[in-house]
């Protein structure tokens, strides 16, 4: 592994401990991210989607990370899961946003919220690969408030109709499934989750979006549902109640995020020692200049401080799943993967433009190993939570509920 990720993991074994299949699967997060290291440079230079990256997951039996092995799973704890995405965030947040889509908005939520007759069609699927989830929250005028929904359905003999668009939708168009968020048509309360067949006479894919300022190897996507027709048997848990289904899936994912951000952060306090110990300029080595040490010094201390940050609500996170009736641990699950996420993304996207500022021009072309992730991490402030919603919540959590800017 690389050293940086090395050191991590022999921390928070030596702090709580990691069982042999832990180790295991570390081992096995390793080899995929070795793996692809080729295809996603070659593909970010071009600008396209990787189609390399489901299948070098599912080589490696990464597919399932989080899904219960009585399911076909790994059944990796939150703490897990999170050194795993830690270590293949070091590739890039491309490969980030399809294992976080995937395993954390998508199959996640089917295993907590999903009926068992779900549970065993979708998630012995999930885990091999054979089923590749999206999450269809966002719309044109929906972001960050999902009470603005316009995607409807009504009821039709022995199940829905569903009627809207879902914009900026991460695996979109790769996507076997979508878990999709709609209205009643009509009623402007009560949101529902349905897991919708993308393969669906009335669900079509119009555009892949590919004019993003970063995340190329990412697909993402403008969907359209004209009709699409859900049996009622894919309502994921209980009509009029998904928005619980959505809020449970971004803790998952905002924790997923974060983990991918200390990757990001790795890889770029590797790629600045290489390159500042190595070019000299002034007859010496640049790491020998004051400046340069100041960029080191700010990366190494992030990756540190958010390092914590995110195990902490890895940790909570598992405690909570636990005890999952326990309002008060959900609440604070809630809270550290706000902070995780928020100081995460905001310093992996700060380390990157230092990393970029230590490079010099060779760090302003897109054939750096930094310039992907200065353009990648940026999104990480935006998607599954923007940093004003993370303040917001973190504030609230402070402050009390009824100082809550949205109720």
């Amino acid at each position: 592994m690389e050293t940086l990720f090395q050191s991590s993991v022999d921390e928070v074994d030596r702090l709580v401990g990691l069982g042999e299949e832990e180790k295991v699967l570390l081992q096995d997060a390793d080899a995929a991210a070795a793996e692809l290291l080729v295809s996603e440079f070659e593909k970010y230079v071009e600008r396209k989607y990787n189609p390399e990256i489901a299948g070098v997951l599912r080589r490696h039996n990464l597919m399932g990370v989080p899904i219960a092995t009585k399911y076909g799973g790994r059944g990796a704890r939150q703490l897990a899961e999170a050194l795993f995405l830690e270590r293949m965030g070091q590739t890039g947040m491309g490969v980030i946003t399809l294992a976080d889509v995937h395993m954390c908005l998508g199959s996640l939520a089917v295993q907590d919220w999903g009926s068992e007759e779900q549970k065993d069609r979708y998630l012995p699927a999930a885990a091999k690969g054979d089923v590749l989830f999206a999450y269809g929250l966002t719309e044109p005028e929906a972001g960050s408030d999902p009470g603005s929904l316009k995607t409807s359905y009504a009821r039709e003999g022995a199940g829905f109709r569903l009627t809207g668009s879902k914009y900026l939708i991460s695996n979109g168009s790769i996507a076997t499934n979508m878990i999709v968020f709609a209205r009643p048509q009509g009623d402007s309360k009560g949101v529902t989750a349905f897991l919708v067949d993308t393969k669906r006479e009335g669900f079509s894919v119009d555009m892949r979006l590919e004019e993003k300022i970063g995340l190329f190897t990412s697909d993402t996507s403008l969907v359209s549902l004209d009709g699409a027709f859900v049996p009622k048997e894919d309502v994921l848990g209980e009509e009029g109640k998904g928005l619980s289904v959505a809020y449970s899936a971004l803790l998952n994912g905002r924790i997923g995020i974060a983990s991918g951000c200390l990757g990001v952060m790795e890889d770029c306090l590797n790629q600045v020692r290489e390159r500042t110990t190595s070019r000299v300029q002034h007859g010496k080595e640049i790491a020998r200049h004051q400046l340069i040490q100041k960029h080191v010094a700010f990366i190494e201390s992030s990756l540190e401080a958010c390092r914590w940050l995110v195990y902490r609500a890895a940790l909570k996170k598992d405690e909570f799943g636990g005890s999952p009736r326990d309002v008060s641990l959900r609440s604070e699950a809630d809270r550290l993967s706000a902070v995780a996420k928020y100081m995460s993304s905001r310093c992996a996207f700060e380390s990157a433009d230092r990393a970029v500022q230590c490079f010099g021009g060779f760090g302003y072309s897109i054939m750096s190993p930094v310039a992907k992730h200065f353009l990648d991490s940026r999104v990480a402030r935006i998607y599954e939570g923007t940093d004003e919603i993370m303040e917001l919540k973190i504030a609230s959590s402070v402050l009390g509920k009824q100082f809550e800017a949205y109720r």
